[in-house]
């Protein structure tokens, strides 16, 4: 049902303060665009800029990731990170519409939104006047709207289709929104760039909007019901990634931490991607020290650049890598799962690794030294003790002739019962208890570089959010093809991209014998832990309502947030304007 949707006070009252914003949220290069260069950029980078703030932390990415079995965030040391429990209820499904993560992933969200339709505004008078620039922008920004919406479907079961901000919007769902998505991107397709990528939106990063859609169309026509994974939807998944993969313009990184470095933008794996080459306004490089241990310094050239004991991995998400490689430690068996930067030289330090709460074994030769700008900590899967520099009591790295000092690390962040007891010792368990939630508990995500142009980690990073990349290519068109019975095309997609990893041939992961639904969802959390996508996979594959760590809700209705109550309250004087999703 189309129901009028107004602007209302939670859901569209900022949508239209992008004119606040500075014009140069977003790298873009104001020459390519000839006479009108100022308009031009000036419209569409506040849309492109904003889409790092969307997917901050505490919005965006929070939502999709702690809803998931792939991360978990308690109460830590009973001092850090409770936030009035909206982190425990989204991991426990027992969202309310008043928890502030489910707000503030939709605030954003919809402002992004309204940035496309305000840069669509200013640019479609240029177009008429035949302008090619603000054509090829127009494009762009109709294609970044979609993708956006297609970003409120996989959370909230609606889209906002709305063409003049003067008009009242309207309430999409099931159906309607995913014909209204690909007409959208449609109209695209065949005219938008080709070659501007991986910051700006190409003809290859739609044909991948497509084939995301038709991949989850079965969820998003019945979200609480079982999905019928139609061969129409799979074969529109194959052409799409078809596309893709035979343009020949894209190519698996042999090193797969190279996609998440400094220099990523070059990648040339990367399909689509925020640019972030230190010079977004409200960028961020929280996807790189969310969950990283606050007592460690992964920049001793930035002494204020550190973690903040954040979401860890779960048990459970651990034991599917465990269960996949039996004896095999998976930091042997696959180059996806870890990279060990920390290199001790001194065969007698690394009586540390393993250790437990030891710290009176220290000595006052337990370190060794670094030029700082060498320093580069682990990266994957952060297990056990970690290593890296020190401060003394003045606030200062602790130093050496030859640059600082790189120790074992100790528990000082904090002010809970943890502080200053021992190591940093990222042991497996995690959950909600008091002993579960200590500043060290369970496995941490070391998956994006911290930037060695960030001064703090947090902002004016050079490392692109990435967005789509081919590995998720190969991927959805090995899913679509085993859905339609061809489980040899299938296998062939998956090995692909398992065994392209091949910078460090002793963790090259073998391939397949052979593949069936259990293992593809298993696979996907392999190549694309942590990146926004596991919450939609639980979702497609049937296992959003499992327990898991923290969580035994079995509710479908969960499987959409709640819209935020502020947001229904603010549309109640008018009939039938935004209707709650079932279930809350």
């Amino acid at each position: 049902m189309k129901n009028k949707i107004l602007i209302v006070t939670l859901v569209l009252s900022s949508l239209f303060n992008w004119n606040c914003t500075d014009l140069d949220e977003v790298r873009l290069d104001e020459a390519e665009f000839g006479g009108q260069a100022e308009i031009i950029s000036g419209a569409i980078a506040p849309a492109y800029g904003f889409v790092s703030w969307t997917w901050r932390h505490t919005n965006y990415y929070g939502l999709q990731l702690l809803a998931s079995d792939e991360a978990i965030l308690p109460f830590r040391g009973g001092t850090d990170w409770f936030d009035g429990g909206k982190f425990i209820a989204t991991h426990a499904h027992t969202i309310t519409p008043t928890n502030d993560l489910v707000g503030a992933g939709w605030n954003q969200l919809t402002t992004n939104i309204s940035r496309t339709l305000a840069a669509i505004e200013v640019l479609t008078p240029l177009v008429d006047e035949g302008n090619a620039e603000a054509t090829g922008a127009l494009y762009e920004m109709k294609a970044l709207r979609a993708y956006l919406n297609m970003l409120m479907l996989d959370s909230w079961g609606i889209v906002l289709k709305k063409e003049v901000s003067s008009e009242l919007s309207q309430v999409l769902r099931t159906q309607e929104a995913i014909d209204y998505i690909e007409s959208e991107l449609m109209s695209v397709v065949d005219v938008i760039n080709q070659d501007k990528g991986p910051g700006r939106i190409t003809q290859a990063a739609v044909w991948g909007f497509l084939a995301r859609l038709h991949l989850n169309a079965a969820v998003y026509r019945d979200p609480y019901g079982t999905p019928n994974f139609t061969p129409e939807d799979m074969g529109s998944v194959v052409q799409y990634t078809d596309n893709i993969i035979n343009s020949g313009m894209f190519s698996l990184s042999p090193e797969y931490f190279d996609l998440f470095n400094d220099d990523n933008n070059s990648n040339p794996e990367l399909i689509f991607a925020l640019d972030q080459r230190g010079v977004l306004k409200r960028e961020h490089s929280r996807w790189a020290y969310w969950s990283i241990a606050g007592s460690l310094f992964p920049r001793p050239e930035f002494p204020s650049a550190d973690g903040t004991d954040g979401p860890a991995f779960t048990t459970d998400f651990i034991q599917t890598w465990v269960d996949a490689y039996g004896s095999v430690d998976p930091a042997d068996a696959d180059a996806r799962f870890y990279q060990k930067n920390t290199i001790i030289p001194d065969a007698q330090l690394l009586d540390f690794e393993g250790r437990v709460q030891e710290i009176a074994t220290e000595t006052e030769n337990s370190y060794y030294c670094i030029e700082p700008t060498e320093f580069e900590i682990d990266r994957g899967i952060l297990r056990g003790i970690l290593w890296g520099p020190r401060k003394g009591d003045d606030g200062a790295f602790l130093t050496c002739d030859d640059g600082v000092r790189i120790y074992p690390v100790k528990q000082r962040k904090g002010n809970g019962p943890d502080r200053d007891v021992g190591y940093v010792d990222h042991v497996l368990n995690v959950d909600f208890t008091n002993q579960g939630s200590l500043h060290n508990t369970g496995h941490r995500c070391s998956k994006y570089q911290f930037s060695r142009t960030s001064p703090n980690g947090n902002n004016f990073s050079s490392v692109d959010l990435v967005m789509m990349r081919l590995a998720e290519i190969y991927l959805m068109r090995a899913e679509a093809k085993l859905r339609n019975g061809d489980a040899a095309g299938a296998l062939a997609d998956v090995n692909t991209a398992r065994t392209s990893r091949t910078a460090r041939p002793d963790q090259t992961p073998e391939a397949l014998a052979s593949v069936d639904l259990d293992n593809m969802f298993r696979e996907r959390g392999f190549e694309l832990y942590w990146e926004g996508f596991r919450r939609v996979d639980q979702i497609r594959f049937g296992k959003y309502e499992d327990s898991w760590t923290g969580k035994t809700d079995t509710d479908a209705n969960h499987r959409l947030f709640p819209i935020p109550q502020s947001a229904v309250d603010a549309a109640s004087g008018i009939d039938g304007f935004l209707e709650q999703n079932q279930g809350y």
